[in-house]
């Protein structure tokens, strides 16, 4: 929990005020601006997707003053498919937030009730059991389908943990990953492709689980060995432009040599 300083640094009377502030912009902007008249929730769905990823990209890159402006735009858009659906008729801002509060109440019974837990695990488990008890048929039922493939399988592993469907240590979680990659290489012999790729999407599963036994967010060290990889590979074809030549002129051996040269510094 955090102290009360820091509670007092987060609610302050001007961050209403602020919130108040864009609430205004964006009602002004909605009458007089030719461009935002003409939005939809259709039209924002993918400018709403496009700046999760950005606000995604400056958490990895740990980049605070980008994670700030990040939260704003996501905050904009928030306050605009509210304004579309009051227009609609359809919800207001004001359900929309108290809808959330009902809900973190309701699913936080250990803070606003009697319920007793030990730690974060109890906490998870009894957040899908009450997810259950409003409704869902599943307990996998509440991962996005539209979620990227590794995320979303990080996510169906966690939503299946919650019900005891999880193996006990990371040595058991290696032991699988070893026996997808001798199927994997079974399929490969056999040159059934669908076949292969079946076995691949096996064993990236299993990694990604590997990944969580380690704690380790396999979606974020994924895209940090991308970023690693994009930041050596224009060094290597800056590197080899000083040498007169474009990397499509260069033999392997030589773009392995300045490939080496780069990681070692």
């Amino acid at each position: 929990m955090p102290d009360d300083q820091n509670q007092l640094i987060f609610m302050t009377p001007t961050a209403n005020e602020a919130f108040l502030r864009l609430v205004g912009i964006m009602e002004e902007l909605r009458e007089k601006c030719p461009w935002d008249k003409k939005q939809s929730i259709q039209t924002l769905r993918q400018l709403t997707i496009e700046e999760t990823y950005e606000l995604a990209d400056a958490i990895t890159d740990q980049d605070w003053k980008g994670i700030k402006e990040e939260l704003g735009d996501l905050l904009l858009h928030v306050v605009f498919y509210a304004k579309i659906g009051a227009e609609q008729n359809q919800f207001t801002l004001e359900e929309v937030i108290n809808g959330v509060c009902e809900k973190l109440i309701s699913r936080h019974p250990h803070i606003y009730g009697d319920v007793k837990v030990e730690n974060d695990e109890d906490v998870s488990r009894n957040w899908e059991k009450l997810k259950m008890k409003e409704g869902k048929r599943s307990i996998l039922s509440g991962v996005p389908k539209s979620l990227p493939s590794m995320v979303k399988a990080m996510r169906l592993q966690e939503k299946a943990k919650q019900v005891g469907f999880e193996w006990e240590n990371k040595e058991q979680v290696w032991d699988k990953v070893e026996e997808e990659q001798k199927e994997l290489q079974e399929a490969i012999v056999s040159g059934n492709q669908y076949h292969v790729e079946e076995e691949l999407g096996d064993l990236f599963f299993s990694l990604v689980n590997y990944a969580r036994f380690l704690n380790a967010d396999a979606e974020n060290a994924l895209e940090r060995t991308n970023k690693k990889f994009i930041d050596r590979f224009t060094k290597m074809e800056a590197e080899a432009l000083n040498t007169g030549k474009a990397l499509s002129e260069m033999s392997l051996e030589e773009m392995d040599a300045i490939w080496n040269k780069i990681k070692r510094s």
